[in-house]
């Protein structure tokens, strides 16, 4: 028997019964729980400044997940960063495979442009980057700008599907008026007939924080989600559907004192607390936030989000894996 297993693995050939233990009851991700605290983050971010230029690259610290063995990843499927610009700075051009999403988190009036339409973003806002889009970012204002970055790099790099191409400029040439598509697109529920194109990601680059507290504000004495609280889906305003193929993005709040029901699902998520204090329990483990931190949810982790305020509001907003699980057919989820 040891000799014809050892024969048999050198010809590159195991037996299903070495790997039946593999094939679990439910999922168990090598990706954990894990929370980055603003107060460490900002100082990173503000040190970063000081002794890194922007090069061909950006200055964005990538948050790892200590469960994942040092991959380029926060969960199994997707990478948060914070990235840093200073005034006068311009972040080169370049387009990947990858999606990404840009929330901002301080700093108002700087911009990012893709496929020559220059986006100026305020905190708060949701800016998107779809795959193999030129982009680059600039700050031509007085005050640094901070973003959380949020990209499908680790499903991309899965699939071996990476492409990245720098471009021969510093900044890709302007085409349309600034905030173009935003007039075009982002009118709430109304969408232009003529633009016969439907594009896998959404065309609205910019999703304003106004709009989103606007709405966030008029539904907050509806009964919500049990789960989730008053949370709302950022969605492609031509098909209803998520703002890119591989990434959802979602806002939610928690009312004053509230404690929400326990649940848990397929797929990971990302969460960056807007506004607020309040904690997450996940798979039994506390984690305290404040505006700022960010946290990251496994797969199939029992958690449950409550306010601690008896007075404010919290705000969380997130990246989830939702789409392609959903895509797939793999998307379950059950009550705790």
């Amino acid at each position: 028997m040891r000799d014809f297993h050892e024969r048999m693995h050198a010809a590159g050939v195991y037996g299903l019964w070495e790997l039946a233990s593999q094939m679990t009851k439910h999922p168990e991700p090598k990706a954990v729980a894990h929370i980055w605290k603003a107060s460490l983050l900002d100082a990173m971010i503000r040190e970063a400044g000081e002794v890194v230029p922007v090069g061909e690259e950006r200055r964005a610290l990538q948050l790892f997940n200590p469960g994942l063995d040092g991959r380029w990843a926060t969960t199994n499927t997707m990478i948060a960063a914070i990235q840093l610009l200073l005034p006068g700075e311009t972040a080169r051009a370049h387009r990947h495979t990858p999606t990404a999403i840009r929330f901002i988190m301080e700093g108002d009036g700087a911009y990012t442009a893709v496929d020559g339409e220059r986006v100026y973003m305020r905190p708060g806002d949701l800016v998107l980057t779809p795959s193999w889009a030129w982009h680059d970012h600039g700050n031509e204002t007085d005050t640094p700008v901070v973003w959380m970055d949020g990209l499908d790099v680790p499903l991309v790099q899965f699939l071996n599907a990476m492409f990245f191409q720098m471009h021969d400029a510093r900044e890709f040439p302007l085409t349309k008026a600034h905030n173009a598509s935003e007039r075009l697109h982002g009118a709430g529920g109304l969408t232009p007939t003529w633009v016969k194109e439907r594009p896998r990601s959404s065309p609205l680059l910019l999703y304003s924080w106004e709009a989103t507290w606007k709405s966030l504000q008029a539904l907050r004495d509806e009964k919500g989600d049990e789960h989730d609280g008053i949370a709302f889906e950022y969605t492609h305003p031509q098909t209803g559907g998520p703002v890119l193929p591989t990434m959802s993005c979602w806002i939610q709040m928690l009312r004053p004192g509230e404690r929400l029901r326990a649940h848990r699902h397929t797929g990971s998520a990302v969460y960056c607390v807007v506004q607020g204090t309040g904690e997450t329990i996940i798979d039994g483990r506390r984690f305290a936030w404040e505006k700022g931190d960010i946290l990251t949810l496994p797969s199939w982790a029992l958690h449950e989000h409550a306010n601690r305020s008896s007075r404010d509001p919290a705000v969380l907003f997130s990246i989830q894996d939702r789409p392609v699980v959903e895509a797939l057919g793999l998307y379950r989820e059950e009550a705790g």
